[in-house]
C-alpha cells in the first residue's frame, strides 16, 4: 500500500520550476501507466466534493468544490488531456461547476458506470489503458478494474485501495483531483511548460 502513496511533499526543483516529487517516487509500473493517459474520468461526489451533500429547506441541494481541482483541471486540458465526470447522483450545481470548468462530458444519474466509460472510450477512439478513473466508493470498483490508471482518493472506502494503482496523499473535495493531475502532467514531461510562468520573478 505505502508505494501507491501520493507525492505532496518536497518538490524538485529544476530550473525556476518546482516539479512535484512524484517523479521520483512511482514505482516503475505505475509511471508506465500514467505516461498513456489521455483520457481523466472523476467521479464527483467524495472526489470533486467532500462527499457531503447540503440539504436546504427549500429542497434544494448544494454542495462545495475545490478551486484548486478546478485549476488543475484547466491545466490538464490546455495539455490536451480530457476530462469526464461519471457521478451516480443527479444535481444541477455539477453541470454548473462542469459548464464553468469547460467539461462537456457529464453523465449523471446511471446506475452502471462502466458502459458509459466503455462508451467514452469508444466514441473517442481509446484503450482503457489510455484513461485513467478516480473514485472513492464501491461503486467505482468496476470502471477501476477497467482503467488503465485506477486511483482511489486517501478517504476512499477501503476496499478501492486493493484495486488502485495509486492512492492520493489528498482527501477527495481536498485537493485529490489535483494531485492526480499533476502527477500525470508531470510525469508525462508537461508540467514545466504549463506553470512556468507562475515562477517567473
Amino acid at each position: 500500500m505505502t508505494k501507491k502513496i501520493g507525492f505532496l511533499g518536497e518538490q524538485v526543483r529544476t530550473g525556476r520550476v518546482k516539479v512535484p516529487s512524484v517523479l521520483i517516487r512511482l514505482s516503475a509500473d505505475v509511471r508506465a501507466r500514467v505516461e498513456k493517459v489521455k483520457l481523466l474520468v472523476l467521479d464527483v461526489d467524495g472526489v470533486l466534493t467532500d462527499g457531503r451533500l447540503y440539504y436546504h429547506d427549500d429542497g434544494t441541494e448544494s454542495k462545495a468544490f475545490n478551486v484548486r481541482d478546478g485549476h488543475g483541471i484547466k491545466l490538464a486540458q490546455m495539455a490536451g488531456i480530457e476530462v469526464a465526470l461519471i457521478s451516480g447522483r443527479s444535481s444541477p450545481c455539477v453541470e454548473k461547476r462542469a459548464a464553468d470548468l469547460g467539461i462537456t462530458e457529464v453523465v449523471q444519474g446511471p446506475k452502471e458506470k462502466v458502459p458509459i466509460f466503455e462508451r467514452l472510450l469508444a466514441e473517442k477512439g481509446l484503450g482503457p489503458e489510455q484513461a485513467a478513473f478516480v473514485g472513492d466508493d464501491l461503486v467505482d470498483l468496476p470502471v477501476m478494474r477497467r482503467a488503465g490508471l485506477a486511483v482511489a482518493v486517501a478517504d476512499a472506502s477501503e476496499h478501492l485501495f486493493e484495486a488502485a494503482h495509486y492512492v492520493t496523499l489528498a482527501r477527495g473535495g481536498r485537493g485529490a483531483v489535483r494531485e492526480v493531475i499533476e502527477l500525470i502532467l508531470a510525469t508525462q514531461g508537461l508540467w514545466e511548460k504549463l506553470v512556468a510562468r507562475y515562477f517567473e520573478d
